[in-house]
């Protein structure tokens, strides 16, 4: 029986929103752009589903600026703003995503300079360290809304407040939050938040960049006049539709899947626990949908997604342990599914001060709202069965 576990790096396509996307594969083809019926039948179309992402995240429809993916969110968001402005200083945190550290480099190139924000242990925004790069007063800062490895959700209303003080442009990359949690542009302070449709269940090929109104945005591809002038070429009619459609599910359902997430991460980590040696990654607090997602826990607690875990286990080889997981049926990740098979430990857990060895001895096992206590429960047998396997392994060798 196979199990999926990898849903951070994507979602399979809900069944509801391939139905809402199929007419506009198959028979409404019109260019949302033409003035004729078809036209106008596909930009009502492209019109509702912009009203739907809005939602999702308590924006107006006019800040919604469709895009290709997420990266190309995260790409407009920095290069967008940047080439509106002399060059200056942009500041990151340490634990980005690759689609954000890399327009950050080109930037670079062109003259920026780039301060990079620490974080701590738990993959938290170090306070101290976020003082020192706004007081070198960036004209733009970025800091994710939740980690992809880690699941750690930052506190981006705070960051957001204090960016704006310096007068700073405040991006965050919102793509592993929205749809897990609540997310909400007005009161997260930012300027600008990137999402993705497959990241919640909707179809590869298309996100968005949710933009201030006041805020000059010169597009990466230039041409027409589509997406307010932010975005040139057609527009991925039936990719927006489904994003749409998945948004307005990802609303509705929210506090149930996040509740069911919850729950099964609950399971997954009381097995982790027995598993002699697993270390599990910021493994303090579960971040909920329901009210404000204050989990009780003993220790001081971090806010998580509710479907991540991160876990390491040291001696062991996280790359054969994957490709052991995968022939028994389960499919998980080393961490994030751009930097897969690189071999290079996870910049995430090196900002964290973890171990470069056991940084590369990782597993990200990430939740979905099809998993199954029976799903959990399979993966941790055949995870123990791996372990002890290949430490058996290794002990026969060191005794030859």
């Amino acid at each position: 029986m196979a199990v999926y576990l990898d849903h951070n790096a994507t979602t399979p396509l809900d069944p509801r929103v391939l139905e809402a996307m199929m007419p506009y594969l198959r028979d409404h083809y019109g260019n949302a752009s033409s003035v004729h019926s078809y036209g106008r039948l596909a930009r009502n179309a492209v019109d509702q589903a912009r009203e739907q992402v809005a939602a999702l995240v308590n924006a107006q429809s006019a800040q919604v600026v469709f895009t290709g993916c997420g990266t190309e969110s995260n790409n407009l968001a920095l290069k967008g703003v940047a080439a509106r402005l002399a060059a200056g200083r942009v500041a990151v945190s340490a634990v980005e995503h690759a689609s954000l550290l890399g327009p950050a480099r080109a930037l670079e190139w062109q003259g920026w300079i780039i301060d990079t924000i620490a974080v701590d242990d738990q993959c938290r925004v170090s306070s101290a360290s976020l003082s020192e790069a706004l007081n070198h007063t960036p004209q733009i800062v970025s800091v994710m809304m939740a980690n992809n490895e880690t699941g750690v959700i930052q506190d981006i209303p705070a960051i957001s407040a204090q960016a704006r003080r310096v007068g700073a442009i405040m991006h965050t990359d919102a793509v592993q939050a929205a749809g897990k949690i609540p997310v909400d542009f007005p009161a997260s302070g930012a300027h600008l938040m990137s999402l993705s449709a497959h990241k919640l269940y909707g179809p590869k090929g298309v996100g968005a960049l949710i933009v201030d109104k006041t805020l000059e945005l010169e597009p990466l591809l230039h041409g027409g006049g589509h997406e307010m002038g932010r975005r040139g070429g057609t527009e991925n009619v039936a990719g927006i539709v489904g994003f749409g459609a998945a948004a307005e599910l990802a609303l509705n359902e929210l506090a149930v899947r996040s509740a069911h997430l919850c729950r099964l991460r609950g399971l997954l980590e009381a097995g982790l626990r027995e598993l002699p040696g697993v270390v599990i990654f910021a493994a303090q607090g579960c971040a909920s949908a329901m009210g404000a997602g204050r989990a009780e826990v003993a220790a001081e607690r971090v806010e998580r997604l509710p479907n991540t875990v991160l876990i390491g286990a040291p001696g062991i080889d996280g790359e054969a342990l994957l490709m052991n997981m995968d022939r028994k049926g389960i499919a998980v990740s080393s961490g994030s599914a751009c930097a897969s098979g690189s071999g290079e430990p996870s910049h995430v857990l090196l900002a964290m001060g973890v171990d470069p060895d056991l940084a590369r001895r990782v597993i990200r096992i990430s939740l979905g709202q099809g998993n199954t206590p029976e799903d959990v429960l399979r993966f941790i047998a055949v995870l123990r069965e791996q372990i002890e396997c290949i430490r058996a392994t290794a002990h026969s060798a060191w005794d030859m």
